[in-house]
């Protein structure tokens, strides 16, 4: 008989699985340090769904070059960002912080000072070797909710491109278009939970034959006699989604505003309503239900396939 042999059930790439603390991920820009980019290198988007797209392939070598083809596409809503503060860093520490302004939907969000902010002075600052600015969303002009939420972006290019770059973005709102152009791009974000789940679905185990004893929907051994503890890497029950996921090399198909395209179904979209401000569109899935706030950031780790590929967008199938 041939030797059986089965891979393990389980990527231990991901652990604890457990839920997120918080939906909109922590970013490490420092990893971006090396990104030949100057400017932002992250926006926040909020999930409107998924569609099917008619776009025009142009990839070089590709089966389908000059034809007009049908893709999956998802569908991004990406509302205005304003500067909430400015953060000079050195040995990755906080020198000083400078506070911008504030809008009133913040004030359920975090305690604002009293004080009004009558001049901002980024000059007096000198001993810092990188900025990094808190943004928050101006979600308000959406249809979903009225509270912003709030994150740290990183900027790309030496310090003296990094503080030109906030003075031009101070008081003003910063778009989409402002931070991103067609490329790929990476999504950060959280995926649609599914709360307390068995091992089968929660780890891909096969069912048992049913003929089984005590159970058919579970794991055969949990393990030997000793040591006399269950080891972690068992499949078992528990914790099934809201995780905290990248998706990598996802490629932009069109940027476009509501107000120029209007590309919202009749009577809105399932689950999200109709889009309001500007939008992005993107090749494929990306994780979390509607409605979820995602971070698109610039990519980090590209490949050549993905590089190569060259979509030019025609329209939404309806």
């Amino acid at each position: 008989m041939p030797k059986h042999s089965q891979p393990r059930r389980g990527s231990l790439q991901y652990w604890p699985r457990k839920r997120a603390r918080k939906i909109l991920p922590s970013v490490n820009w420092k990893a971006f340090s090396k990104s030949d980019k100057t400017g932002l290198l992250g926006f926040v988007a909020y999930k409107v769904g998924m569609a099917s797209a008619l776009v025009k392939d142009n990839t070089e070598h590709s089966l389908t070059k000059g034809k007009n083809i049908v893709i999956p596409v998802t569908i991004l809503e990406t509302p205005p960002l304003k500067i909430l503060s400015i953060r000079f860093y050195k040995d990755n520490k906080i020198v000083k912080e400078i506070f911008v302004g504030f809008d009133k939907e913040l004030k359920k969000k975090l305690k604002l000072p009293k004080n009004k902010i009558e001049k901002i002075n980024l000059e007096g600052v000198e001993d810092y070797t990188n900025i990094k600015i808190i943004v928050y969303t101006v979600v308000k002009k959406t249809g979903i909710k009225k509270i912003p939420d709030i994150i740290e972006i990183g900027l790309a290019g030496k310090k003296e491109e990094q503080l030109e770059l906030v003075k031009s973005f101070l008081n003003k709102e910063i778009t989409i278009s402002d931070v991103f152009k067609e490329g790929l791009v990476d999504i950060r974000g959280v995926t649609k939970g599914k709360g307390i789940q068995g091992p089968v679905k929660r780890f891909g185990v096969s069912l048992r034959q049913h003929k089984s004893e005590k159970g058919v929907r579970k794991v055969g051994s949990i393990g030997p006699w000793h040591p006399a503890h269950v080891s972690f890497r068992v499949p078992m029950a528990g914790q099934t989604g809201f995780f905290t996921r990248v998706s990598y090399n996802s490629q932009i198909i069109d940027i476009g505003r509501i107000s120029e395209k209007d590309i919202n179904q009749k009577g809105g979209w399932k689950n999200y309503g109709k889009i309001k401000t500007d939008y992005i569109i993107l090749k494929g899935s990306v994780p979390g239900p509607a409605k979820r706030q995602l971070i698109l950031t610039t990519s980090l780790r590209p490949t050549k396939k993905q590089q190569k590929k060259n979509f030019e967008f025609i329209g939404l199938v309806k």
